[in-house]
């Protein structure tokens, strides 16, 4: 059954990303493809041959592969990070300090510093957030909630996006500053 928000969705959104077409790799049938509608922030579904599109996974669905394909390729991943700007950051400013003068060496030395001990307990990634992320989102325990494609810089997204569930990124570096990224979900 056509949804007619999907329809709409898909007009809109003309440049959403294919994520797949191979009923071998993703579960659907053919012509079947997964698309990720910006406004609603979520994937549907796009039959090409018909212009159908609608929100749930067609009939004929192999569930199981359906949702391996979506952990090895998200559309949507949820992550916490924590950032530490530096004066050449894009906004030299936070809640903790009105005007950042460290050095992009130094955001880097103290976030590997941080780093060091998130490897030996990752557990403590909340506190260090909430206690020294230059990014608002210190008060959600660095929590930036769902988020896909196209919507982060591009280093943070591919960064953000090649981790597994529960992971820690390595040092990303951004126009906001300098990043360690926990994948949620």
């Amino acid at each position: 059954m056509e949804d007619k928000t999907a329809t709409e969705t898909t007009e809109t959104t003309a440049t959403a990303t294919t994520t797949a077409t191979s009923s071998t790799t993703n579960g659907l049938p053919e012509p079947w493809t997964i698309r990720y509608s910006r406004s609603k922030k979520r994937e549907y579904y796009f039959n090409p041959s018909d212009k159908k599109s609608q929100w749930e996974a067609p009939e004929g669905t192999d569930e199981e592969a359906l949702k391996n394909f979506f952990l090895e390729n998200p559309i949507r991943v949820h992550c916490k990070h924590i950032l530490i700007k530096h004066k050449d950051s894009r906004r030299p400013s936070s809640h903790r300090k009105e005007t950042i003068t460290i050095t992009k060496e130094e955001a880097i030395k103290e976030l590997t510093v941080i780093q060091e001990s998130l490897k030996k307990d990752p557990t403590q990634f909340d506190k260090f957030a909430k206690e020294r992320s230059d990014c608002s989102s210190f008060k959600r325990n660095g929590d930036l909630g769902w988020f896909g494609k196209g919507e982060m810089q591009p280093n943070f997204e591919k960064s953000a996006f090649s981790l597994k569930i529960n992971e820690i990124s390595d040092i990303v570096e951004t126009d906001s500053g300098v990043h360690l990224i926990l994948r949620e979900a």
